[in-house]
């Protein structure tokens, strides 16, 4: 099994890439231990020294790290408790993936906006921020302000904030008038 890595542009944190699915749908975000259990996967990659976070993708795993481990030491571990995971036959995640494509459910007056909100991150903003090993999802609209999770490599990510406001809001604001700003939020 060959396992591919490229660098995101967050600095603390990696992509792998296995050359097989991970999950068959949606994404999965494990920010912390206790939020792998889970996911055989995401625990056998906490297992290693110094990571903080593991999101898993379609074809990808994302790893961060924390800012007293080097990539030279835990890359080499981090690659080998994905190889054990896949030869294991085990799944990424046991259960179904989150409904809605992880986005929070929305009702009432707005339900039309925040329909075209979504089929537009959706179509427009989720592929391009997995490429770089991260995922953003809906959280709410309110008033025209626009609430959105940032998972994976885009967690914490120095360039978030730009990707926000320049890339994402301007997007939006641009297709539905209705949106006068985007806001991160933390799930």
């Amino acid at each position: 099994m060959f396992i591919q890595t490229e660098s995101t542009p967050n600095p603390a944190t990696l992509k792998f890439l296995p050359g097989l699915t991970v999950l068959e749908a949606g994404t999965a975000d494990f920010p912390n231990l206790e939020a792998a259990q889970k996911s055989a996967l995401a625990r056998r990659i906490f297992a290693v020294a110094g990571v903080t976070g593991v999101f898993l993708g379609s074809d990808f795993v994302t790893v961060t790290k924390d800012a007293g481990t080097e990539w030279d030491h835990a890359k080499p571990a981090i690659l080998g408790a994905i190889m054990e995971h896949f030869q294991s036959g085990a799944p990424a995640v046991d259960g179904e993936a989150p409904a809605d494509g992880g986005h929070a459910a929305h009702s009432g007056p707005d339900a039309e906006i925040v329909a075209q909100i979504k089929e537009l991150l959706d179509t427009r903003v989720r592929p391009a921020v997995a490429q770089d090993g991260g995922d953003i999802t809906f959280q709410g609209f309110e008033r025209g302000v626009v609430y959105l999770h940032m998972q994976g490599a885009c967690a914490g990510c120095p360039s978030s904030t730009l990707t926000l406001k320049m890339g994402i809001e301007n997007l939006l604001r641009h297709y539905i008038p209705e949106v006068v700003e985007v806001r991160p939020v933390a799930v």
